[in-house]
């Protein structure tokens, strides 16, 4: 990794299990136990890692928004809400024919998703 990559996040949960769940289902994150808490972390196929996190309150409102590479924007939104979570902002063309969007998951965070031009 270089000087400036993001490589780590913490999304707050009301239930571990249960947001681990949502983003392994929906993105195919990869789950492990956390090797300091035991709580469950996860690695993206883009290289970022994370952990869930109790006692915070969901990042409901946009400030800073992470966005998620998807390969497919319609069958995402459709995982996304099959699996509990709310469309917040429906696709939307960024320029250049390459769509984007935002959610939250099932607690409340706010994310956005993005798909490269076809």
């Amino acid at each position: 990794m270089s000087n400036g990559t993001v490589c780590y996040l913490e999304i707050p949960a009301a239930d571990l299990d249960a947001s681990a769940g949502f983003y392994q289902r929906v993105f195919g994150w990869s789950l492990r136990g956390h090797a300091d808490t035991g709580r469950p972390a996860f690695d993206t196929p883009g290289g970022v890692s994370g952990q869930f996190v109790l006692n915070r309150p969901p990042s409901r409102d946009a400030g800073v928004v992470t966005y998620v590479m998807v390969e497919d924007m319609d069958i995402t939104i459709e995982a996304v809400v099959a699996n509990g979570g709310e469309v917040v902002q429906p696709p939307f063309d960024t320029g250049g024919g390459a769509p984007a969007a935002t959610f939250r998951d099932p607690f409340g965070n706010l994310f956005g998703l993005y798909q490269e031009r076809r």
